[in-house]
């Protein structure tokens, strides 16, 4: 294929989309963004990745990506430090670990691999620090505290059990992009730093891309990959996207007491909880106006350890906000988020209450969640011919940009689709029966 596309957006979806299209399938691509790469919002989450999905697409998705990742893995001696250490969901409720169960049965029919139950400590395997090629897939429940306690002692004793998503970890979006867009450049792709201020349709069909320097780039298809400016880029076009960004914040301490081992998966607080306030901390909160943090916290506040062995940091994430805004930078603050998300913490991680006379050292920062209501992404055509999607990837950009560059890029070479190809369209919108399906299913909050 030698078409031209520009691919708008340096982002992991447009690095990852330019790698795919330029190396698998030979496309003429250029990069089009006037920041420099990965610095928007692809550095702005905990960089994971999981299996665990609560529908077949999504989870066919996920896995495709996991194994693109694990291919570029190799091909690039785990240049972005890929492991699969995996994700523990943790709750002090026995109708939550019920309910797990059952989701755990649905996900592995989507293909999520095997459950296995534990009752006693013996039978489950522990994770690997590094590297994921040993590690087993599929879903650990713990169906009681003893032996979730008995493997992970540092988690509180009000736990009643967790499940362990094991096709799940962490790695480098910073690096695994850099290496993407190296081999990109390597295989053909070039990148401007400039801004595409319009797009040319005449037709019916993408002719060229108009840039903010004047220049005009002919090409026969556009790819929609700008992130939290996916809606502006879309609109040049006459096409509307139904999406809506979220502000998430991400804070990492300086573990300096070592309170969570390093060798930790991500540890997932999966209850709703309250707050400790005493009574000069709740009227100072009430003067601040910050009554939001006096009722019934949601759930999910998480975190993980960052870095090697020798390293002393820990990336926690707690979206308690739950605002939905126009996209601004920098990203408005929070001056107690620290303070909040290690509370929150204290309540799985009993140790980490050890911090909350004196914190220690931190920093946040933070981005945009872009996302549909139902929290899928929006991947291929759209529009005029010549003009595909490859945004609103919410919160897990990182972990889906592999498998979106490759469905997209299929759509555009006109190769075979996978079967969830369908599902990531913009016409399913046009459905009844899927608006039906997906009423009142608006998330957030979500990892």
């Amino acid at each position: 294929m030698k078409n031209p596309v520009v691919v708008i957006g340096a982002g992991i979806a447009g690095v990852a989309t330019a790698y795919r299209l330029a190396t698998t399938h030979g496309a003429d691509v250029t990069i089009v963004d006037p920041r420099p790469p990965l610095t928007l919002t692809s550095d702005k989450s905990t960089e994971c990745y999981r299996n665990w999905w609560p529908n077949a697409p999504m989870v066919g998705l996920m896995n495709r990506s996991i194994d693109l990742l694990e291919e570029m893995s190799e091909q690039s001696g785990n240049a972005f430090g890929l492991s699969r250490r995996g994700y523990l969901f943790v709750t002090a409720r026995e109708e939550t670990l019920r309910a797990w169960q059952a989701q755990a049965s649905e996900i592995s029919s989507y293909g999520g691999g095997e459950v296995r139950i534990h009752s006693s400590a013996s039978g489950y395997i522990p994770t690997e620090p590094h590297g994921y090629a040993a590690e087993p897939d599929g879903i650990d429940v713990f169906t009681g505290p003893g032996p979730l306690l008995e493997h992970f002692p540092y988690l509180t004793s009000e736990a009643v059990g967790a499940i362990h998503v094991r096709r799940a970890g962490w790695f480098s979006a910073q690096q695994l992009g850099s290496w993407m867009l190296d081999r990109a450049k390597a295989a053909g792709a070039s990148h401007l730093v400039d801004e595409v201020t319009g797009i040319d349709v005449e037709g019916g069909a993408v002719q060229a891309v108009t840039l903010a320097s004047g220049n005009r780039i002919p090409c026969s298809a556009v790819v929609d990959a700008a992130g939290p400016f996916a809606a502006d880029v879309a609109a040049m076009v006459g096409v509307g996207l139904p999406l809506r960004s979220e502000v998430h914040l991400k804070v990492a301490y300086r573990d300096h007491l070592g309170v969570v081992p390093r060798e930790a998966p991500m540890l997932i607080w999966s209850d709703p909880q309250r707050l400790a306030w005493d009574d000069d901390e709740h009227s100072a909160l009430t003067g601040m106006g910050r009554t939001d943090l006096l009722g019934e916290m949601p759930v999910y506040c998480h975190g993980r350890p960052e870095g090697g062995a020798d390293s002393p940091y820990f990336l926690a994430l707690w979206e308690y906000h739950g605002e939905v805004r126009q996209p601004v930078w920098p990203v408005p603050e929070d001056e107690l988020y620290p303070e909040v998300v290690a509370r929150g913490l204290s309540t799985m991680i009993p140790y980490f209450g050890r911090y909350l006379d004196r914190l220690p050292q931190s920093s946040v920062d933070g981005g945009y969640y872009t996302k549909t209501a139902e929290n899928r992404p929006l991947i291929g055509p759209a529009g005029p011919d010549g003009f595909y999607l490859a945004c609103a990837y919410s919160g897990f950009g990182v972990m889906v940009a592999a498998g979106g560059a490759d469905l997209v890029s299929r759509h555009i070479t006109a190769g075979p689709l996978p079967t969830y190809a369908n599902d990531f369209l913009l016409d399913r919108y046009d459905n009844p029966d899927y608006l039906a399906a997906i009423s009142g299913s608006v998330e957030s909050g979500q990892l």
